[in-house]
């Protein structure tokens, strides 16, 4: 036994000095990897060809040793960034350095977030899924605002709801654009009337990114983000071009402007002026039904954002935005001096609004934080012969206290939103006499507090309650419960969210249906808030192969329930949208899966699917939820010639059927839409000093709804209904001259009316 045991010893030894000798034969490879002076962590970096291979770690360093002398090729690559190669050769015991500066690629997807939990929070850390999409994303295919750049993410769609003028509103995962909140730099000032007409004027030039998160978000962000939320973040000044330019036209004789300035005036303060333009003023009528295909629109937009260097970091900014908009869509010989007369049907809409909103740190050692917006909406309009004239506006403030307490981060806060409507509708009319006007004020104060619980470097749990009073409606509680574990190298991670929403209707700011004239609106009931329960599953794994190639899987399981939700019901009467309290229940339920693979030949693709099942039960009658589909696919696929600084960018997107309304049992269009798809293609050249010139083709399928339906507005030869005929109930009547018994009516749309067009344009700046 003695002997063996010595025996063992000896071997041992003499394999481990063997294996000394060749490892010190061997070479080693180490270093750091930035950008921007920025260590960037989880870099993958490989050795093409071999097995040999590494990720960076928090401050950027990585190290591959025992690599066989000779010449290889070194790929580094990290999401988000250029992948970059070096052609090494290695010698007997070399140790080389490396230091390697990555670029932001096309794509990149900013790794600080701040909507998820009200604070800035690595986007791996957080207990939140958070989609990031950089300014950079929606370049792939320029649009005239953020409504249309939506369009190629997954789960997200702009809904145009009028096939006259052209207003819409974001769904996400199915649930329609009043669900959704939308602010500018965390700030609630798109809501109200302006989920529907208030998305464009953007300027795009001055975004920085756009964070989503899908699915309810009251505890912090209170009523309107039950489906979602949509946060437009704006630039800083500091990481602004002096000057930027960018503008488009197309060859349905569209034009687009964005301009964007960086102005310094001391050390200490800073300012971003930005403007955008779009005019469209060439009516068109492809479908032959004597209305226009594409809305007439003239819209100006300046934002001025203001930045205050203070001691300590501390935070202060404030910024301002008006947007005015003149648009119209009708028959095609509608001038102004037929608006809101009935002999030429028209819509036409004159939009003036102004946001003011800002954050000023107090100058104490506690972190505390006051946020603020005020927006004011006035809207005149005017639907064939029936005038919508509304005023709203909007006052928001908000107290926030963060504190980290160990294992603990508390953020606490204390809101108040007070918001001020009238209307020409019954919606602000007195309940004894309908001639008196009474404007609508609502009185929302709220306290929310949030605990981010690190129980383990792998382990998050987040703990979040919101309790707010509407002087309307009373108490309203609103909790969320998020769970995230992380592995090691935490190329995977899994969050399990749930949470409760809750909503305030209001039809006439929210359902352009309702306010067309079109049909008649009905109330069966006073609406009381909406209310949602919401849970969801999240994996995200990341690979890191070999030769430079990296994948990423995100899938999202989600399901909410609605024990009371407002839905318009277009079915009962043809000529009614009924509206009523929901007796029973409503599901939005799915899957949702994206995928981000870059190649080091310089292909990168972003693409996505979401299958989802939306309907409603009321005495056990199961219906599908209109203008919604259950399965939607994007994809965003790029190619770099670098040796010509040219870029491919080719854009799309897939929807399937969706249930449509139909005016009668003899309406001779499709009740479901068909599968249909609008595909992009487009080619960028950089030409230096700054200039980069663009151009392609738009909607390359040329489709549009028409195709495979009779007609898409009923009765556009008689948008007044002058020769229907009724009966005694005011059900329209078949006649030779209407043989299918239908009246005017606009809202059979789900998709947009343009076809295919080409376009061209110029981007600048100057540093």
């Amino acid at each position: 036994m003695k002997i063996y045991f010595t025996k063992k010893l000896a071997y041992l030894f003499m394999s481990m000095c063997f294996s000394h000798t060749l490892s010190a034969q061997m070479a080693t490879v180490s270093g750091t990897v930035s950008s921007q002076k920025t260590p960037l962590e989880f870099a993958n970096i490989s050795v093409k060809g071999t097995g040999f291979g590494s990720a960076t770690d928090g401050a950027g360093s990585f190290t591959i040793a025992n690599i066989p002398p000779g010449e290889y090729r070194i790929i580094i690559s990290s999401i988000g960034y250029k992948t970059n190669a070096r052609t090494v050769k290695l010698s007997v015991n070399e140790h080389l350095p490396l230091v390697v500066q990555l670029e932001e690629e096309d794509a990149a997807l900013n790794e600080v977030v701040i909507t998820a939990t009200m604070k800035e929070v690595s986007k791996l850390e957080s207990p939140v899924p958070v989609e990031v999409y950089a300014a950079k994303f929606f370049k792939s295919n320029p649009s005239a605002s953020i409504f249309d750049a939506l369009q190629n993410v997954n789960g997200v769609r702009p809904q145009i709801n009028c096939n006259v003028c052209n207003t819409g509103d974001i769904h996400i995962n199915g649930l329609e654009g009043p669900y959704t909140m939308v602010l500018i730099d965390g700030m609630p000032v798109v809501s109200g009337l302006a989920t529907v007409y208030g998305l464009s004027g953007i300027p795009q030039a001055l975004i920085d990114r756009v964070e989503i998160v899908k699915g309810p978000a009251s505890t912090l962000y209170g009523s309107e983000a039950v489906g979602g939320l949509i946060n437009i973040i704006t630039k800083r000044p500091s990481g602004t071009p002096l000057l930027t330019v960018d503008s488009f036209g197309s060859s349905w004789g569209e034009f687009n402007l964005d301009i964007a300035s960086k102005i310094k005036l001391n050390s200490k303060v800073a300012s971003l002026l930005g403007v955008n333009y779009f005019r469209y003023q060439n009516p068109e009528d492809k479908n032959g039904d004597n209305f226009t295909d594409v809305t007439l629109q003239d819209r100006i937009s300046v934002f001025n954002k203001w930045h205050i260097y203070r001691k300590d970091n501390r935070q202060f900014s404030f910024a301002a935005r008006y947007v005015y908009e003149d648009r119209w869509g009708g028959e095609m010989n509608w001038s102004k001096a037929y608006r809101g007369g009935d002999q030429i049907y028209g819509e036409s809409i004159y939009t003036s609004r102004w946001e003011l909103f800002g954050n000023y740190q107090l100058p104490f050692r506690e972190n505390l934080l006051v946020q603020f917006s005020f927006n004011g909406h006035n809207q005149n309009s005017v639907y064939g012969d029936v005038p919508y004239l509304a005023d709203q506006k909007i006052g928001f403030a908000q107290l926030t206290w963060n504190k980290s307490m160990g294992r603990h981060d508390v953020l606490t806060g204390l809101t108040y939103r007070y918001t001020y409507y009238d209307d020409n509708t019954p919606a602000t009319a007195s309940a004894g006499d309908l001639e008196i006007n009474n404007p609508n004020h609502t009185h929302l104060p709220g306290l929310f507090v949030q605990d981010e619980i690190t129980m383990h470097p792998n382990h998050k749990l987040l703990i979040g309650l919101r309790y707010d009073y509407n002087s309307i409606h009373g108490s309203i509680l609103t909790p969320r419960l998020n769970y995230k574990w992380n592995s090691e190298n935490k190329n995977n991670i899994l969050r399990i969210g749930i949470g409760n929403g809750y909503r305030v209707a209001n039809v006439f700011t929210e359902d352009h249906a309702a306010l067309t004239g079109a049909r008649s609106v009905v109330f069966l009931s006073d609406l009381q808030p909406e209310k949602s329960w919401n849970t969801n599953i999240n994996f995200v794994k990341k690979f890191y192969m070999d030769q430079g190639t990296f994948m990423q899987l995100d899938a999202t399981l989600f399901y909410t329930y609605f024990d009371n939700k407002i839905i318009a019901d277009y079915d009962s009467d043809p000529n009614k949208i009924i509206y009523d309290n929901l007796d029973g229940y409503a599901v939005s339920q799915g899957i949702s899966v994206n995928t981000n693979l870059v190649l080091a030949n310089g292909l990168k693709i972003l693409a996505g699917a979401t299958l989802m099942d939306v309907h409603s039960v009321e005495q056990s009658k199961r219906s599908r939820q209109l203008f919604t589909e259950q399965f939607t696919a994007v994809w965003n696929a790029s190619y770099s010639l670098d040796n010509l600084n040219l870029k491919v960018d080719y854009t799309g997107n897939l929807y399937g059927p969706m249930r449509l309304p139909l005016l009668s049992a003899t309406d001779p269009r499709k009740s479901q839409s068909p599968w249909w798809s609008i595909q992009n293609i487009q080619l960028t050249k950089g030409l230096g000093d700054g200039v980069e010139i663009y151009g392609g083709v738009k909607n390359l399928l040329n489709w549009t709804p028409v195709k495979g339906n009779p007609f898409i507005i009923a009765r556009a030869h008689d948008p007044f209904d002058k020769n229907v005929v009724f009966d005694s109930n005011g059900n329209a009547l078949p006649t030779a001259e209407n043989p299918y018994g239908l009246t005017f009516d606009p809202s059979y749309v789900y998709g947009p009316n343009q076809g295919i067009r080409g376009f061209i344009g110029i981007r600048w700046h100057l540093d």
